[in-house]
């Protein structure tokens, strides 16, 4: 598996210099959702490539030498991210033999790095697949199978894990690494001894590559992002995100919304390979000529650190991470805080006021999605209300609809719709007529309109849970729960927190060999072995934090799992 091979791939729907997997995969006309691009801003070319307009075009307008990415010891300007991106564009295209339209997989924690390989993939008219640090084989091989992944760019300390998927699925044939430190070569090694040949080193290659790259002349409806959701199942669901979708994102809500100026310096926690993380954290404050830093790690006390060391302006992050930053309120007054982004888990009420007396800062909060690429409902400070998510934000509207897609009256509860610039496309997937009806999106979400126009969130229309900002699908833990000798039956829903606003809770029924006096000897011991094995088996934050055993679980007569009751007398965290 060495990336030296420079043979173009091709797909077999395409032709040695295309790849038309992506757009052989896109819904039918009639099951994709109406687009709106009624604002101004929102006329695209033909032809378009959001990397140029975000990166190349600023270093043209002479902003070349202003800071772009900050990350503890590092410091780089428009002009030289556009440099490492062209010399990373030039290796995928010389020495991986990237065509328009493959997919690469993007695996390594929010680095500047990571921002240059995203900006040289779509630079070169590939599409880029960025994935969470913290996902598994299992994960990652879902993701390479269901995307057809040929290509890769990964952090060294996270080779390990993409190896031993890549033993699985040898779609993904060409890969690099790069990044360094003791850390690094140990997982380097690690990933060289499980396959033959090794991967070879994205710093070399990119040594013996220009800093000058022409972009791929993209149409403006190429995709240049596949973001997998994971929804409610457990199998993963491929949203295929165009050029200009990236460029609408930066034209709606930003501008409207958060009105960042040239001279903020953004900062988070959630990850890049989040939608949400993505726009906040590199496509918006790069759409003004801001900085953004960058932090692998983000516990409230390091972030809240953060703010304060680099002097950050404008903070995305969950209201989990609110909540314990308001601790450090008084160093956070006295910073450059000026603007804070609450999105990924509901905003409750109460921790908006924590924030604003702990501050003196009023949270913008908004609701997004992958499928619709980032935040559609949202409030500036002067215009939030205490337990509302916002307004449609322009270039998008909003309405509640009833079962059968039908408006209902204000102060309803109802299924949210959604349409705009972007929307749902889901990579060859039935599910997509669920998601897109009559031409608008259906999120999934219960929501209720006031007399004011306010959007209010009721719960989730699924079995998702949603805590400290990710989404986590119940079926999934229970399948990982289910590998374990012990378990016979469980389920898995989520119950409310006060810090996490949801969080896993299992119920687990043993099987009758195992009920031992090993067993009842510490049922604390077997909580805590239970849940390291789903740790291990899946990615960490989706192990269930409470555990219950059942002798057994409410079903119908023909064995239908009453989730309903499991919620009623169950749904509470002990």
């Amino acid at each position: 598996m060495n990336a030296s091979n420079k043979g173009a791939p091709v797909s077999s729907h395409g032709t040695p210099d295309r790849d038309t997997f992506a757009r052989d995969r896109l819904p039918p006309v009639n099951q994709q959702p109406e687009y709106l691009f009624d604002l101004p801003e929102l006329q695209f070319p033909a032809r378009l490539n959001c990397a140029g307009e975000l990166l190349d075009r600023r270093v043209a307008q002479a902003d070349g030498a202003r800071i772009c990415l900050q990350a503890p010891g590092v410091r780089w300007t428009y002009a030289k991210l556009l440099e490492r991106a062209n010399r990373i564009a030039n290796v995928l295209v010389a020495e991986m033999g990237l065509v328009p339209g493959n997919r690469v997989l993007l695996r390594a924690p929010n680095t500047p790095m990571m921002v240059a390989c995203w900006f040289a993939v779509v630079k070169a008219g590939g599409i880029a697949v960025a994935t969470m640090p913290l996902l598994r084989v299992k994960e990652l091989g879902q993701v390479i199978e269901r995307g057809a992944v040929t290509h890769a760019l990964c952090d060294e300390r996270l080779s390990a894990e993409l190896a031993s998927a890549a033993l699985l699925f040898p779609v993904l044939s060409r890969v690099m690494t790069f990044g360094t430190g003791a850390a690094s070569t140990v997982a380097a090694s690690a990933a060289s001894a499980a396959q033959p040949g090794g991967w070879a080193r994205l710093e070399d290659a990119m040594a013996r590559q220009s800093g000058q790259f022409d972009n791929v002349d993209t149409a403006a409806d190429d995709t240049c992002i596949l973001a997998f959701t994971s929804g409610t199942t457990g199998r993963p669901k491929g949203t295929l995100h165009f050029h200009r979708d990236v460029m609408a994102i930066c034209a709606c809500w930003p501008p409207h919304v958060l009105r960042p100026r040239p001279d903020d310096v953004f900062i988070g926690s959630p990850p890049l390979a989040f939608t949400f993380g993505l726009g906040g954290l590199v496509l918006f404050p790069m759409s003004v000529g801001a900085s953004t830093v960058l932090l692998e790690k983000t516990p409230p006390p390091d972030l809240a650190k953060a703010i304060v060391d680099f002097g950050a302006t404008t903070v995305f992050t969950a209201p989990t991470s609110y909540r314990a930053m308001a601790q450090q309120g008084d160093a956070l007054r006295a910073s450059k805080l000026r603007q804070c982004v609450s999105a990924g888990e509901v905003l409750p009420a109460a921790t908006r006021a924590l924030w604003k007396q702990a501050t003196g800062i009023e949270l913008i909060d908004g609701i997004g999605s992958t499928e619709m690429l980032h935040i559609f409902i949202s409030a500036d400070e002067k215009h939030a209300k205490p337990g509302a998510t916002g307004k449609p934000v322009p270039g998008y509207r909003a309405r509640i609809v009833d079962g059968a897609g039908a408006p209902v009256p204000r102060g309803t509860v109802g299924r949210l719709a959604v349409q705009g610039p972007t929307g749902c496309r889901y990579l060859d997937d039935p599910r997509q007529r669920d998601y897109v009806q009559d031409g608008w999106n259906l999120t999934g979400d219960a929501y209720v309109m006031d007399e004011e126009g306010y959007f209010h969130f009721q719960s989730r229309m699924d079995d998702m849970i949603v805590s400290a900002g990710y989404n986590i699908a119940a079926p999934e833990v229970e399948e990982a729960l289910l590998q374990h000798a012990r378990v016979a039956e469980c389920a898995v829903i989520g119950v409310p927190d006060a810090e996490r606003g949801q969080i896993v809770k299992a119920f687990v029924v043993l099987r009758a060999e195992t009920e031992t006096a090993e067993t009842h000897k510490s049922r604390e011991a077997l909580v805590r072995e239970l849940q390291d094995f789903v740790k291990n088996t899946v990615a960490p934050y989706k192990y269930p934090r409470s555990i219950e055993f059942r002798e057994s679980l409410p079903r119908t007569e023909t064995g239908k799992l009453q989730r309903f009751r499991l919620r009623t007398d169950g749904g509470s965290a002990p």
